[in-house]
């Protein structure tokens, strides 16, 4: 296998490396997301500056466009063009204007609708300056339907609508139309546009004659210039406050503002504004029948528009060149294309030369590789069975394993149903026969209630011997569950000295409850209460008269160690040894002959160990035995 995969690898290799070839390799298919970030990049660029620096928005829009082309985006071409289309429009060059802004919409894809609307709207803008107003119209109309419910566009083409029926003379229709954008435009703050759209509501408002409406968007106009930074605007603000002010014989306002007007447009170089600043302060000379200073303008205008007009001829052989320029860059890439077709027929070829060549290859590989499968098939199988075997004598171990536990359990059955017919046999018998002598007349009331002082701690101990071995035989049969709650030891312990304060007195032992009264554990009290019974029981079954019992709690680490103590008989610690363990735990009699079973040190050790802790003793024979525990804190008490 691994030689497949090494042909393999050198036949995609092979192809790899046709591919790297050139760059045109890869023009065929969708171009990397860098290269597309690079081309939007500079489309948006261009976009951004092409009313302030048309010639380099041009050389940058020029570039996007090669690279759109070479790599074969659709989307960036399309866009290209559209930036190329109204940067010549920007210039006054519409025709040109026209070509590249068809062209932007023959590439731009059908689902970028909106750019699709500022193609058809810069369209019917540069007809509109054509004077072909039904075809500047007509392009408007698919504008507003492709911009949907896109309300900047929608602002952009109401107020180009109002543009056409100005300079139809449609004035009302073209307020109408310009208000309607100067609502949209207010509705998303394009306060760029809102200043544009008052300076055209003025024009309209002059040419209707209504001269105060007029000056009162140039103020408007005039204000909102200095806000967003447009001193275009507010050079042709000037020319209009010029113009008005003529029309209505205020000489002196309007020489004032066409004089600011030229300033400003001679500052940021609009020589049309210069141009029109001039028109209307030499007409205001001339108004005023001051004919030698008019003389004097008009020789200044006339150098400023021939000025313009040497510009315009320079700029148009500039245009010329550009437009050449980028043509034959475009015929360039074309060529490209058309040797790398030729190029990519030829590696066609030499690839199904090389396929097939790989495929025979790939057969003897595929023949090879069926006999290694068979073989390592043969040997997993081998390693199964092998793996089977060792399973069955695992099970088979577990098996005697389990044997030898069921009869140790079966053994510890008999010695327990042996303990049952002795320990609970006598204390049964004793009672049967005091109960029989009573009721004979053998036994008074007073001798029967001596009597059963001396048999209750016989009878006690019976009791829970029958206790435990209920809970371990539960406890075999179906296993536990543990219902945790807030624990108080020092009230089990007042439990306790109440249980066993027949069997205390009786041995005259003292109870010492030196549990932390109110402090709480996690634990359950079911199971609480069965451990400290067996272990209370054990520490009486094995201290003798005049005794004493310790019932004591420590907090360790935040839980807290729980002590049974007495000065009794004490164990060795081979016999320690062997307390805990099913197969060889045992029980020996009381300081006055008392019996048990040893099963209730079993159930105490499972029962701590289901609640989280750990039993343990210490012993030292003659001197008595401790047996402790410990068990979770509750949270507050930690």
């Amino acid at each position: 296998m691994r030689y497949l995969i090494v042909i393999l690898l050198l036949f995609f290799m092979h192809n790899a490396s046709y591919a790297q070839g050139g760059y045109y390799k890869n023009a065929a298919t969708t171009p990397s997301a860098s290269i597309r970030a690079n081309i939007d990049s500079l489309n948006n660029i261009a976009h951004s500056i092409f009313l302030t620096f048309p010639d380099s928005a041009h050389k940058i829009a020029a570039n996007a466009l090669i690279l759109s082309e070479k790599s074969n985006y659709a989307f960036g071409k399309g866009r290209s063009f559209l930036n190329l289309g109204i940067i010549y429009w920007s210039q006054s060059y519409y025709p040109i204007s026209l070509f590249y802004l068809k062209s932007a919409i023959a590439n731009l894809p059908k689902d970028q609708r909106l750019y699709l609307s500022d193609a058809y709207r810069a369209l019917g803008r540069s007809y509109s300056d054509l004077k072909e107003y039904k075809q500047g119209l007509s392009n408007l109309d698919t504008s507003m339907y492709l911009a949907g419910n896109d309300i900047e566009r929608l602002a952009e083409v109401y107020n180009e609508r109002a543009y056409v029926y100005y300079h139809l003379k449609n004035y009302d229709k073209a307020i109408e139309l310009a208000k309607y954008s100067l609502k949209l435009d207010r509705s998303i703050k394009a306060e760029k546009n809102i200043a544009v759209l008052y300076g055209h509501l003025s024009s309209v408002y002059a040419s209707k004659m209504q001269y105060k409406t007029a000056l009162a968007d140039d103020d408007t106009a005039f204000t909102m210039s200095g806000k967003v930074h447009n001193r275009r605007l507010r050079a042709y603000v000037y020319i209009d406050y010029a113009v008005i002010y003529n029309k209505l014989g205020k000489f002196a306002k309007a020489i004032n503002y066409a004089g600011m007007a030229i300033a400003l447009a001679d500052s940021i170089g609009v020589i049309d504004a210069e141009t029109r600043a001039y028109e209307a302060l030499v007409n205001s000379f001339e108004l005023k029948n001051d004919l030698k200073t008019a003389l004097s303008y008009q020789r200044k205008y006339d150098v400023v528009k021939d000025s313009l007009s040497i510009l315009n001829k320079m700029k148009t052989v500039t245009l010329v060149q550009n437009y050449y320029e980028l043509n034959s860059k475009m015929n360039g890439v074309a060529l490209m294309r058309a040797n790398d077709k030729i190029n990519k027929a030829r590696i066609r070829s030499q690839d199904s030369i090389i396929a097939t060549l790989v495929l025979s290859v790939i057969v003897l590989m595929v023949i090879l590789s069926a006999t290694y499968y068979f073989y390592k098939q043969k040997k997993i199988l081998s390693t199964k069975l092998q793996q089977q075997h060792k399973a069955l004598l695992d099970q088979k171990k577990l098996i005697e394993v389990q044997t030898v536990n069921l009869q140790t359990v079966n053994s510890l059955k008999d010695k327990l149903l042996a303990v049952i017919g002795h320990d609970l046999r006598t204390p049964v018998a004793n009672l049967s026969n005091i109960v029989e002598m009573f009721e004979t007349g053998y036994l008074t009331t007073k001798e029967v209630h001596g009597l059963m002082k001396n048999i209750n701690p016989i009878v006690k101990g019976a009791e829970l011997t029958l206790i435990n071995l209920v809970e371990w035989a539960g406890s075999q049969i179906k296993g536990r569950s543990v219902n945790s709650s807030n624990v108080d030891i020092f009230l089990l312990g007042v439990e306790m000295e109440q249980t066993f304060e027949h069997e205390l007195q009786y041995k005259n032992i003292d109870f010492i409850n030196n549990a932390y009264p109110g402090q709480g554990v996690l634990a359950d009290e079911n199971h609480l209460k069965v451990i400290l019974r067996n272990l209370v029981s054990n520490a009486i079954k094995f201290t003798g008269d005049k005794g004493k019992i310790s019932l004591t709690t420590i907090i360790e680490d935040n839980e807290l160690l729980v002590s049974v103590e007495d000065n009794g008989k004490g164990m060795t610690s081979n016999e320690m040894d062997k307390l805990f363990y099913l197969n060889t735990h045992f029980s020996n009699s009381g300081t006055s002959g008392e019996k048990g079973t040893g099963i209730g040190l079993l159930l105490c050790k499972e029962l701590v160990e289901l609640n989280g802790g750990t039993l343990k003793v210490t012993s030292v024979v003659g001197k008595g035995s401790i047996f402790y525990f410990n068990l979770p804190l509750i949270k507050a008490y930690a």
